[in-house]
């Protein structure tokens, strides 16, 4: 049997801080004082570990989790959480009702999905708590509210199904860290239709929710019945205009290392990695073989662009990042030896500086650390 891995022993890890977890937990909480509070967790937590992260949620008094698929939902229910749990996306008609046997909440916006929900209820004894999704703007899943009355309408015939408690109504914002102009006029759209609803249909609904972390931070006035920080949660702002000068002050709650695997010495004009993309130049160099590579999440596109953090500075990664492995450059008097730690990620060295050299967000790097990197929970 292997032994768990800890600092010690793990070529590559991440430490998940649920300490600045709690922090941000707070921090956001304080945001929005009058809202509920849905952490979502899908996708392992965005990589932190789904099982973790929320249990420590709960333990803060969260009122619901958020998650993206039902196999998400269902993880989380047979790990015993029994704090609410919103499935944001979709799920096949035909699994109602798995839905309803884990007193999930369910995200609707066809009639299919409904009906399947009203008849799996019915069939249980039980009444299947749903939330209406409205698109406003995203163009992804949703009711159309382009046209508020047809919407109303549409959403109406949805609660008017037997054995449903219609208890939330939510929109999702395309660019709430980006476009002013955009996000309000997907907002007024979103209050036109709660305003046919209650006015044409008598529908009220008991939680009205519109903002993510961008929303949250920017725009106090969507913040409505509960918010649902996603990357704010995890100590990340979706863009830094969502900082401000009296920002949260929000902390990452993952850091990613990797030990040095060896160190070696090479001549003038040696190629590095796959492709030969990389060379040493005419007096030769010197590299650290990190083994950590894009197995681990540690992206390809960061090849010969980013680094890490070894002897107290950034190195850069020369060559191709490969599956397993990686190597970094080190000037001649480096005393940097096998066993030695490198931060990937971290307190010292920010994602998002990987994120900018890849061309891509912090969410998607986090989402990558792969499930054989062992997470090792501080503060648990």
């Amino acid at each position: 049997m292997i032994r768990e891995m800890t600092r010690d022993t793990a070529r590559t890890w991440a430490e998940i801080s649920l300490g600045n977890l709690e922090h941000n937990y707070r921090a956001l909480r304080a945001c929005a004082p009058d809202s509920k509070f849905l952490a979502t967790v899908k996708a392992n937590g965005y990589g932190h570990g789904a099982l973790p992260i929320a249990r420590r949620l709960a333990e803060l008094g969260t009122d619901y989790l958020a998650v993206a698929c039902l196999e998400e939902g269902a993880q989380l229910r047979r790990a015993g959480i029994t704090v609410p749990i919103l499935i944001l996306g979709y799920t096949q008609p035909e699994l109602a009702p798995e839905v309803v046997d884990l007193d999930l909440t369910q995200a609707i916006f066809t009639p299919e999905l409904a009906k399947a929900l009203s008849g799996a209820a019915g069939a249980a004894g039980k009444r299947a708590r749903v939330h209406l999704k409205v698109d406003t703007g995203m163009s992804r899943l949703g009711v159309l509210d382009h046209d508020p009355e047809r919407a109303a309408e549409e959403l109406a015939a949805l609660c008017a199904l037997p054995h449903l408690e219609p208890e939330g109504i939510f929109t999702h914002f395309a660019n709430a860290d980006g476009d002013e102009e955009y996000t309000m006029l997907q907002f007024t759209r979103f209050l036109d239709v709660l305003d046919q609803l209650k006015g044409k249909y008598g529908r009220a609904f008991e939680i009205r929710h519109c903002a993510a972390s961008a929303a949250v931070l920017n725009y106090p006035c969507t913040h409505m019945d509960m918010v649902r920080p996603g990357i704010a949660l995890y100590g990340h702002y979706p863009d830094p205009s969502c900082e401000g000068l009296d920002g949260p002050g929000l902390k990452p709650v993952m850091s990613l290392y990797s030990r040095v695997a060896a160190v070696r010495d090479f001549p003038g004009g040696t190629p590095v990695s796959y492709g030969c993309t990389a060379s040493l130049g005419g007096d030769g160099g010197r590299l650290a073989v990190l083994p950590i590579g894009y197995a681990d999440g540690f992206h390809r596109l960061l090849s010969n662009e980013s680094g890490v953090w070894l002897e107290g500075e950034r190195r850069q990664i020369i060559g191709r990042v490969c599956m397993d492995m990686c190597m970094i450059g080190l000037p001649p008097s480096s005393g940097v030896r096998p066993g030695d730690v490198a931060e990937i990620f971290g307190e010292d060295l920010p994602i998002e500086w990987h994120a900018e050299a890849a061309g891509t967000i912090s969410y998607e790097l986090l989402c990558a650390v792969a499930p054989r990197v062992p997470r090792i929970y501080l503060n648990a």
